[in-house]
């Protein structure tokens, strides 16, 4: 949460939008800029939507990153600052680990090996946005964006080094965060039981290093992650997504057909930008991070694509035994060798002087937990440590592929984050791949920390691209992921052993294979179903339980219930706060709570129900059916308990949405009541929930936290019929008329053109900015 910097004074929620209008970046007319060579035309369409017309490339991002920062600025301005570690500055001496923990995972390698791993232009190409950005901040100056008005701070400039920032890479590789929560389940109930209650898929039997000091492992190990999303309320559980594709022999229009929701913590703004970048060598139009120059995910005039995460272990954790006499020390083999240790200084609001940090980095990465008094130090690999680990930045390749083929090649370089693309052509080809730089492990899973002193514990480089999973032209004719186990029978090959649950993908297979000759209203409809998987299997445990005469009319009203989770379900809301209780119940005396907290939590609603439908004397007992019917009546008890005290008594006015619902919080929300009411938007009722295709994932108070704030569906037949949607709005600025124009569209399913021709555009152009040097 921010604090204010300096005393506002006494402000309503009409003045801080006054305020904020007064300083709303100019979209129509004519600006200089410095830095441009020719001029350049920039038409924001009545949704938001800049489609940006250059007659050269450095101009094109020059006017990215400018427009970027006209709708952007706080936002791009805080993550810099997230990014690099200079949060301290905002935040004070609270930030310290914040930023501590940033600048450990930076990346401190060569930088022409660095910038050459995106693009051959990678580096011209962040000189040109980052100039684009600064120009911007000279145009505002000093009529900063409201935010930084309250705040007391001015926004920094930008270099081209400063869009190679890691953080944003590091929130999407989890897995060492696992590898925590396993070590302290397995020294809290040993391996056997941890291996029951935290199973891998495919199955191994994961056991830790024979000398690995367990003890060492504790939550501590999180406290500088921790402290360096949570500035931005970063959701750090697995980021879950939906894709897929089909080729022209299933589509009305003879030609594929592509959709991609990719989800992500809700935000506002959001956190993806949609923008259309047109100059001599691209035409293309997606959205990415407002931070980042070109689209990370859309079409251009040849190729659609899309993504999810995928889950690939990119990640380890080291444990290093450091010398008794010198905690800078720590041992490989029989030697004793020097950390590599970088002194730095952090400028900390309310300190004269700079704060001096010591960072401290073994042969495996930066040490991001030390015990010196136990002689222990924790070493983070991963591969954003190396050349092109930045999220996101090799879409600058991706954006200008020409076929399915030269896409599916371009992504043989992709590293971070690990991605599920799926793609299509305008001649007709489909695909799938599992891009990400995947480390070979011999001879160990890469499921637990490891020592690190004897080296036998080492990566053998990275899988090749033609050994990543991956589909071409299919003969089911379509391909799809949504975070579930991807793995091909047979696959030879170990990536990872954690997915999400199967059932948004199950549910995606479901429509696809029912019928054929879809068109883009289909797609849309997929996008939107609510249907649940999870529901239907609780229904049918339900009918094999005897309940007392009480719970009866709520397992009728259950047993009725069609499994669809809209915003109107009378049982969705009962079902909702019973998953609840059954999750509750059933981990809390078999799985400690360090192993279920929200950086490595273990629970798994897939065993859950594996459970609930055939239970087992393992989880339940001698007499598993008996206990598995106890479960079922306490907790459906207490679910309906709850209910009936969050909505009523009578059964009739319950509704799923009254509980479940989406409200967008701005930074500045949390200075007071005013700047709630200016600068918040919402609730609006939401359906779903976590295991539905439209995923609205939700917190213990039922408020939805994550989910798909952009999407979009192609037919490659006519790139002017595309739909799109990216919510609350596209600007970030309050008082825009794109701050929040995009919400109703969101809350009620529906979305809007994504037009892609010059003439198309023209027609829905509301605002033209031309720029001139």
């Amino acid at each position: 949460m921010l604090s204010p910097l300096m005393a506002c004074g006494e402000e309503t929620a009409e003045s801080l939008l006054a305020r904020a209008r007064g300083v709303l970046a100019p979209t129509d007319g004519e600006l200089q800029a410095a830095g441009l060579r020719e001029p350049v035309e920039v038409l924001r369409d009545r949704w938001g939507v800049p489609h940006i017309y250059a007659q050269n490339r450095d101009d094109l991002f020059f006017a990215q990153g400018f427009v970027a920062a006209q709708d952007r600025l706080f936002q791009i301005d805080l993550w810099r600052r997230i990014g690099l570690g200079e949060t301290t500055e905002l935040f004070g001496a609270e930030a310290i680990e914040a930023d501590r923990f940033a600048r450990l995972i930076q990346y401190r390698g060569d930088l022409a090996a660095e910038w050459a791993s995106y693009s051959p232009d990678a580096e011209a190409i962040a000189v040109a946005f980052t100039q684009g950005i600064n120009a911007c901040i000279d145009r505002f100056g000093p009529q900063w964006p409201i935010e930084f008005q309250t705040l007391g701070y001015a926004p920094k400039k930008w270099r081209p080094a400063d869009i190679l920032g890691r953080m944003s890479g590091i929130i999407m590789v989890s897995n060492w965060q696992r590898e925590v929560a396993r070590a302290r389940l397995i020294a809290e109930v040993g391996l056997e039981r941890a291996r029951l209650m935290a199973p891998t898929d495919p199955h191994r039997d994961f056991a830790p290093a024979a000398d690995l000091d367990l003890s060492a492992m504790t939550p501590d190990v999180f406290r500088g992650y921790a402290a360096s999303t949570k500035a931005l309320s970063f959701t750090p559980s697995t980021t879950q997504s939906n894709n897929w594709v089909v080729d022209g022999a299933l589509t009305a229009s003879g030609k594929p057909l592509l959709a991609s929701d990719p989800h992500r913590a809700l935000a506002l703004p959001s956190l993806r930008y949609i923008v259309h970048l047109h100059a001599p060598g691209w035409d293309v139009i997606g959205s990415g991070e407002p931070a980042l120059p070109g689209v990370a995910l859309g079409h251009n005039a040849h190729v659609a694509w899309g993504f999810t995460i995928v889950g690939t272990d990119q990640s380890d954790l080291y444990l290093e035994e450091t010398h008794p006499d010198d905690p800078r020390r720590y041992r490989v083999g029989d030697r004793w060798e020097p950390m590599h240790i970088v002194h730095e200084t952090l400028r900390v609001r309310g300190k004269t002087e700079p704060v001096p940090i010591e960072l401290r980095f073994t042969r495996h990465g930066p040490v991001i937990h030390q015990d010196e008094s136990r002689g222990r130090a924790v070493a983070l690999k991963w591969v954003g440590s190396e050349p092109g680990g930045a999220a996101y930045l090799h879409s600058l390749a991706i954006d200008r592929a020409e076929s399915a083929k030269a896409l599916r090649d371009a992504l043989g370089a992709w590293a971070v984050p690990s991605l599920n693309f799926v793609y299509a052509d305008v001649s007709g080809d489909i695909g799938w791949m599992a891009a990400a730089r995947t480390p070979i492990r011999r001879g160990w899973d890469g499921l637990l920390p490891v020592p690190g002193a004897r080296g036998e514990y080492e990566w053998q480089g990275y899988l090749s691209a033609e050994k990543l999973p991956q589909a071409f032209n299919p003969p089911q004719h379509w391909l799809g992921t949504a975070n579930h186990n991807i793995l091909p029978p047979g696959y030879q090959e170990s990536i990872a052993y954690e997915w999400s649950a199967p059932y948004r993908y199950q549910r995606v297979a479901a429509r696809l294979t029912g019928q054929s000759r879809f068109t883009l209203e289909d797609f849309q409809s997929i996008q939107q179903d609510v249907t649940s998987i999870p529901a239907g299997i609780l229904a049918n445990v339900l009918r094999s339980v005897t309940l007392p005469a009480d719970l009866r009319p709520y397992a009728t009203l259950f047993a009725e219930w069609d499994g669809v989770l809209s915003a109107e379900s009378q049982a969705g809301a009962l079902y909702a706060v019973w998953m609840q209780e059954l999750m509750a119940e059933f981990f809390t005396d078999r799985l400690p709570q360090e192993a279920r907290l929200d950086r490595g939590d273990l629970r798994s609603l897939n065993l859950l129900l594996e459970q609930l439908a055939d239970p087992q004397p393992a989880y339940f007992g001698t007499d598993p059916d008996r206990q598995r019917d106890d479960l079922v009546r306490l907790t459906l008890g207490r679910a309906v308990l709850r209910t009936r005290q969050l909505l009523g008594d009578d059964t009739a006015q319950w509704r799923w949405g009254r509980l479940h619902t989406a409200t967008f919080r701005h930074p500045l929300a949390g200075l007071g009541a005013a700047y709630e009411q200016a600068f918040n938007r919402g609730p609006v009722p939401r359906p779903g929930d976590a295991h539905t295709i439209n995923n609205t994932r939700h917190d213990d108070r039922f408020a939805q936290v994550h989910g798909a704030s952009y999407r979009h569906v192609f037919d490659l037949s006519d790139w002017d019929q595309g739909r799109s949607i990216n919510t609350p709005g596209q600007s970030g600025q309050p008082g825009s008329p794109h701050y929040d124009n995009l919400l109703p569209l969101w809350a009620e399913g529906r979305d809007f053109p994504l037009v892609y021709s010059r003439s198309k555009v023209e027609e829905v152009c509301r605002h033209r900015l031309r720029l001139v040097p």
